[in-house]
């Protein structure tokens, strides 16, 4: 055999290994990568968490888990770009809008965990200086921050994927009558929590009692659907919030 035809028979084995140790390489990066963000983040969660402001603890703290998943997902899709010049299959050809609606979600993640930890470290914050602080108001901001930004980032995904969101919002408005009729108790019960935030009937902390149903206890949690209070006997009672725009 003579070396042209060695060569000729190496070759191809060469370049096959050649791209799988770039995809190997790519890996390893990511994963060393991400285990020096979480040292990092740690430490700066650490040093962060005994400042008397609590926007960058809350910050660090919530970015620690999304940023690792970034991280991973643009490590993972570069090596797929790797993969993909190699072969000719179809599934590589989902690599670049899998990864944009990943990187929306993964900030959409992000925003909400930020949200709910600033509204945790608000309320630890008041709690521990002794400040007279309205609980409710901030859960209720919170939540709604929260829902503005998961509706945001569904529309941003949609645009993404090529769908029209003049088009996703006019379909919307019609099933959402049908949606409007198939979960009318939940409606309800989403309203009449709006309405407990709006006009303050009572707080979290409140003694409350109902001469119209057997309701009585301290309120716990004020959420969408359900609010949760604590009777005498310290037993959990799960109230859903229409009850209380009929009663008295």
């Amino acid at each position: 055999m003579s070396l042209e035809e060695l060569i000729q028979i190496i070759e191809p084995i060469f370049k096959e290994e050649t791209w799988i140790v770039e995809v190997f390489v790519v890996v390893f990066l990511t994963a060393l990568i991400n285990w020096i963000q979480k040292r990092i983040v740690k430490k700066l969660v650490s040093k962060f968490e005994t400042t008397r402001t609590y926007w960058d603890h809350a910050l660090f703290d919530a970015a620690s888990k999304p940023v690792s998943l970034l991280i991973w997902v643009l490590g993972l899709s570069f090596a797929a770009e790797i993969a993909k010049n190699q072969s000719d299959a179809a599934v590589f050809g989902a690599i670049a809008p899998v990864r944009e609606v990943a990187v929306i979600m993964i900030i959409v993640w992000f925003l909400t965990r930020f949200i709910k930890r600033a509204e945790e470290k608000i309320i630890e914050k008041k709690r521990h200086e002794q400040e007279s602080f309205d609980e409710t108001t901030a859960d209720a901001i919170a939540k709604l921050l929260s829902v503005s930004v998961v509706i945001t980032g569904g529309l941003v995904i949609l645009q993404t994927l090529g769908y029209s969101i003049s088009g996703v919002l006019a379909f919307g408005g019609i099933g959402g009558i049908a949606i409007g009729f198939a979960a009318r108790d939940l409606l309800a019960n989403f309203f009449g929590g709006l309405t407990i935030y709006m006009d303050r009937p009572f707080d979290v902390g409140d003694w409350i009692r109902s001469p119209d149903r057997e309701i009585e206890g301290s309120v716990e949690k004020i959420g969408w659907r359900l609010t949760t209070i604590r009777t005498f006997d310290k037993r959990p009672l799960y109230v859903p919030n229409a009850v209380f725009t009929n009663i008295a």
